[in-house]
């Protein structure tokens, strides 16, 4: 990338761009559903707020990041559009989380449910912060997510705060895992916390999954945001 003028660059995220929504218009096609049906994220991480503003006036509205440091840097460089915060939180970064963030992802803990309620307070946000809890499909302790038998706790937690807004679940297909496999234990547990926490205030009816390699499968399970990367910007050497 080095090198490129900006319109290159334009161009070059642009032909990705309709790569991607081809991708998932096709895979919306073979599980019978309509391409609106599927929001796709732009996961910006390592990338500059001048890539976001480029996917911004290609017309993406929802833009995900990993790391509060530099979302809350490109979030103020590039209002406009919805910020998905979608990397591991750590709670004393949840009041910044609270000021730019549409929603959360990756909420795995009643203590973070709880840090991110008290930031939302202490943010004087004038609506409720979304809210997803992420899953861990294999149970894993070590990596990030609730584990399958605490996810409705979690959940439960998210609903009851008037300051959160319970959106639905997110997941990473588990390393070793066909994508199939993973998406479809997802979408089971989606299918449980959306009957039972779907009600007049609103549906509990995202399923966060899927990103540049595996977004077929995930459209076809179910999924209504896929977190696509690397198809997007290329793919970089993370930062530090």
């Amino acid at each position: 990338m080095k090198g490129l003028s900006l319109d290159a660059r334009t161009e070059q995220i642009a032909a990705n761009l309709a790569s991607v929504r081809e991708r998932i218009a096709a895979a919306c096609r073979a599980a019978g559903r309509e391409p609106e049906s599927v929001t796709l994220v732009a996961v910006t991480k390592t990338y500059p707020a001048e890539d976001v503003a480029r996917l911004a006036e290609l017309g993406v509205a929802d833009v995900g990041e990993n790391r509060d440091q530099e979302a809350a840097a490109k979030a103020a460089a590039v209002p406009g559009v919805r910020w998905h915060f979608v990397g591991q939180l750590q709670r004393n970064k949840a009041r910044s989380v609270a000021g730019y963030a549409d929603a959360v992802h990756s909420v795995d803990s009643l203590r973070l449910v709880d840090a991110l309620a008290d930031a939302v307070v202490k943010a004087g946000r004038a609506a409720p912060l979304g809210a997803l809890v992420q899953v861990s499909l294999d149970d894993d302790e070590h990596r990030g997510g609730a584990l399958t038998g605490q996810v409705e706790k979690v959940a439960e937690a998210i609903a009851a705060s008037p300051a959160l807004a319970l959106r639905g679940v997110m997941a990473v297909a588990p390393l070793g895992w066909e994508p199939d496999e993973a998406f479809a234990r997802l979408a089971a547990i989606a299918s449980r916390i959306r009957q039972r926490f779907s009600g007049p205030d609103g549906a509990a009816d995202w399923i966060s999954a899927g990103m540049s390699d595996d977004l077929e499968s995930a459209i076809l399970h179910g999924s209504t945001h896929v977190r696509v990367g690397s198809a997007l910007l290329g793919k970089r050497t993370p930062l530090g």
